[in-house]
């Protein structure tokens, strides 16, 4: 793991070139896309069909979860797993609760009224990945955030296995309350979500986490459907001043490093004793890891140890980061909040882990990624919500900005805007309803 003393310009001028060579491999990659989403959009349960066979190997006559498969699927998983999912789902559930908005009304001036409608989504699909990159939690957190906010119908798409779906992914779907299974995955399953087929219902929004192909899928169905977000690879920053326990942070880079080969784990930090205390426990924890060439390829590759002169200078290049994981290992770290500007998710003192938010705790996992942080926040209700506005006035209350709208409406040289306006006040137009 690579150590840099107040050399800030490297890291973050190699995460660059990361996110340039994945742009360089997703170009071929989307035109694979682009012909699979067209195909499905031709031949819909026909290609979509082949395409399981051809990249799951499993033929099936039906797509859908019957619910005697997922009624065998819970009684067949271990019930301390099925209370871990009843214990985060109550914490979820509290946390994203409190997220929920109310319309207004507005009527302060006479003769005026302005409001503003929030309505839920009325179908929502979620892609959670099935086989080694199983992600119960990511059901949890995508689904429950949907039904607090009210969706009418939550559509799940998950891959099958040659012995059917994983089990432990349909028991979480069960506890989240998801109304709809099938058992497709890739990106034909979000073309199938984003336009229809005979068997798969169109959605309004595609959420969920997935390989580098789903996520190229939901960029390119954006605009018949909506989606969360596009997530990259994992990453985690921590900031640690002369406070920080060296097995603690190695054990938090290394629970990110051990996602994804291409994943981020950075520390930043003001003391050099730790630096190099870090590097040694990294080193010791790997050789007892199952995912050791995983994580190994991952911090040798996007890993580093940045040595800075202050904290100030620490929460300087973490903003321009922008992480998707940010832990504050610092004394006082509360009062470190106001300094941060970019972040997906902060975990404050070292007894809040990163894998505290991916499981249990309540706040989202779906977390913005590759320096988006800086524009996206946190998958959450207002993702599954949608506003109207809504505007009443009365003759007089219109009569009184007449003239400034149609002055508007002019200067914009749109004379029938003017014009709806004005005829309203003319003598065969004026009568009040």
């Amino acid at each position: 793991m690579k150590v840099l003393y107040g050399d800030i310009s490297s890291i973050l001028n190699d995460m660059t070139v990361l996110r340039e060579e994945a742009g360089r491999v997703e170009k071929t990659a989307a035109e694979a896309v682009e012909r699979i989403i067209t195909d499905i959009k031709t031949r819909k349960d026909e290609a979509l069909r082949e395409y399981t066979s051809r990249f799951d190997g499993v033929e099936l006559a039906s797509f859908r979860v019957s619910t005697e498969a997922i009624e065998r699927a819970v009684e067949s998983v271990e019930s301390s797993f099925l209370e871990a999912l009843e214990g985060a789902k109550r914490n979820i559930v509290s946390y994203h609760e409190k997220q929920k908005r109310q319309g207004f009304v507005d009527a302060d001036t006479k003769g005026i009224i302005r409001g503003q409608l929030i309505r839920p989504l009325h179908t929502v699909g979620v892609y959670v990945p099935g086989g080694t990159a199983a992600y119960p939690s990511s059901v949890l957190m995508n689904v429950l955030p949907a039904k607090i906010a009210g969706v009418k119908r939550i559509v799940m798409v998950t891959p099958p296995g040659k012995d059917g779906v994983n089990p432990h992914i349909l028991a979480a779907a069960h506890i989240a309350g998801v109304d709809e299974i099938y058992s497709i995955g890739g990106a034909q399953a979000v073309a199938a979500l984003a336009y229809g087929t005979e068997s798969i219902p169109r959605v309004d929004k595609i959420v969920g986490p997935g390989n580098m192909y789903v996520a190229l899928a939901k960029r390119a169905v954006f605009g018949a459907v909506n989606i969360d977000m596009i997530a990259g690879p994992s990453e985690i920053v921590v900031i640690a001043d002369e406070t920080g326990n060296a097995s603690f942070i190695a054990a938090d880079l290394l629970s990110q490093a051990e996602h994804d080969t291409n994943a981020t784990a950075i520390l930043i930090t003001t003391h050099k004793e730790l630096a190099q205390q870090v590097k040694q426990e990294v080193e010791r924890q790997l050789q007892e890891l199952p995912r050791a060439d995983i994580a190994r390829a991952s911090i040798e590759a996007n890993g580093a140890i940045v040595v800075v002169d202050s904290l100030q200078e620490a929460f300087a290049v973490s903003n321009e980061i922008a992480p998707e994981h940010l832990e504050l290992h610092i004394h006082e770290p509360m009062t470190a909040l106001a300094d941060i500007q970019h972040a997906g998710s902060i975990f404050i003192g070292p007894y809040a882990p990163e894998p505290l938010g991916d499981y249990f705790a309540g706040p989202n996992h779906v977390l913005p990624t590759s320096g988006t942080a800086r524009f996206f926040s946190a998958l959450s209700v207002d993702d599954f919500v949608k506003k109207s506005s809504f505007l009443s006035y009365t003759r007089e209350a219109l009569e009184q900005v007449k003239d400034q709208i149609v002055i508007l409406a002019e200067k914009e040289g749109l004379q029938a805007h003017a014009r709806a306006i004005s005829i309203r006040f003319e003598e065969k137009g004026g009568a009040d309803e």
